[in-house]
């Protein structure tokens, strides 16, 4: 379920299958397009189907404030393709996140991040109708794998990086651009296997006195640390 323009933005700018969707003004709707989105200009009018508000309240439990709600088919998620991405990318791997709103935005984060996948270790799924929420449709921007058994090391030259408060100040310049970069629970962290697992561990600085950060938070901030070490195009 996508519910908002941006999240049936994204989702069509990034080839999800959409299977119906619906809008209590497809007009708007297009004028959104023309100021946000102009590369999608025509294709709500093509895509959504006209409803009365109330119809529209009742399809989901709050009713975005553009008014769009669409279905599109869940992506198949390759693994071994997103690990095996020839860039300079990396993966992003949550051992066991609890709140389904905050790993959607771990999956915006990295597909804004550009990264070549995000894999999750548990029994809660990327694809959680919460996390797709949170997402804002940027699940069909990159790989979304649920269920990963253990965690990937040294696949395709990819090194295990965990983000531990024991670990090593991050240092920018140092991190490995294809890393497989780990993070745990607010509450608890990784687990001991994970860790020992790990080609290498590495801490963000903060304050004393502040515990953690939000996992988002962490993601986004080690990612771009990342990132922005690698050639622009």
């Amino acid at each position: 379920m996508l519910e908002g323009f941006h999240a049936l933005k994204h989702a069509l700018r990034f080839g999800a299958e959409v299977l119906e969707a619906v809008a209590v003004d497809v007009g708007e709707l297009e004028g959104l397009a023309a100021a946000l989105a102009p590369d999608l200009a025509g294709r709500f009018a093509a895509t959504v189907t006209p409803i009365d508000a109330d119809a529209l309240a009742g399809l989901v439990p709050q009713a975005p404030r553009t008014g769009v709600v669409a279905i599109a088919r869940r992506q198949r998620a390759d693994l071994e393709a997103a690990l095996a991405d020839p860039r300079e990318a990396p993966v992003v791997l949550l051992e066991q996140p609890r709140n389904m709103g905050n790993l959607g935005a771990c999956v915006r984060v990295a597909a804004a991040a550009d990264a070549a996948g995000l894999l999750t270790i548990g029994e809660n799924d990327p694809w959680h109708p919460d996390a797709v929420r949170g997402a804002a449709g940027l699940h069909y921007a990159l790989p979304a794998v649920a269920a990963v058994e253990r965690a990937p090391s040294g696949v395709e030259g990819r090194p295990l990086l965990a983000l531990d408060p024991e670990g090593e100040e991050i240092d920018p310049a140092s991190l490995p651009l294809r890393a497989v970069l780990a993070f745990g629970t607010e509450r608890h962290g990784l687990s001991d296997e994970l860790l020992a697992a790990a080609d290498g561990r590495v801490a963000l600085p903060m304050r004393e006195g502040v515990s953690s950060l939000n996992l988002a938070t962490s993601v986004a901030a080690v990612l771009y640390a990342v990132v922005l070490q690698r050639p622009r195009p």
